[in-house]
């Protein structure tokens, strides 16, 4: 269990070599679930979006496919992730539509009403404290923006609940618990989502 616990546990924040095999199978591993995920947004041109927690950097890459038009700052609090997202999105990089910088979403040192749209994949478990790390995803929201968070856990499944006992300060929400505390943090319409056959949700916030 020790050295299973030790790799699962890369998930909250990568570091070293364990963190580095963990980030790059994340790229492949969570694809099919972030694909889901953003097919829900359907009626949004966004110019300027936000990634939050972006790991490897594949979600930050799907979204600058997404829109063409538009520029993604990826934020992650790990310096594992932050250089493996830079890494793969180099050419976006270059062609100055991406930037990828360590962060904390508890307190984003980000300007206020920038983004159209924000992101979160595979992530929140780790925030320390839902509404305040909302409110400042709500902060660095332009009025109207949207907050998109897709989970693999619906805080209920069997396996979630796993690694939640394993992986320290993991928390697994159901859907119900993230619309309380997206409402709290001030946003007005909440949606949510659930995969057909799998505990994936998908939520999808308006400013």
């Amino acid at each position: 269990m020790g050295l299973f616990k030790d790799f699962v546990s890369q998930t909250r924040k990568p570091e070293g070599f364990l963190g580095k095999m963990m980030v790059n199978g994340m790229n492949g591993g969570h694809a099919k679930m972030a694909d889901w995920g953003l097919s829900h947004l359907t009626s949004i041109v966004p110019e300027s979006i936000v990634e939050l927690g972006c790991g490897g950097g594949r979600n930050a890459k799907a979204l600058l496919e997404k829109y063409p038009s538009a520029k993604v700052t990826a934020i992650d609090y790990s310096e594992v992730s932050v250089g493996i997202a830079a890494e793969y999105n180099k050419d976006m990089i270059n062609a100055g539509r991406c930037k990828v910088q360590q962060g904390d979403v508890s307190a984003l040192d980000l300007p206020e009403e920038s983004f159209d749209l924000a992101t979160a994949f595979e992530t929140i478990y780790f925030w320390p404290g839902l509404e305040k790390c909302f409110a400042q995803v709500a902060k660095v929201l332009k009025p109207g923006g949207v907050f998109l968070i897709v989970n693999e856990s619906d805080g209920t499944d069997e396996a979630g609940l796993k690694y939640e006992k394993i992986i320290d300060g993991m928390k697994c929400h159901t859907a119900e618990e993230i619309t309380a505390a997206l409402k709290a943090a001030g946003f007005s319409k909440v949606k949510t989502d659930h995969y057909k056959s799998k505990p994936w949700i998908t939520v999808i916030a308006k400013k």
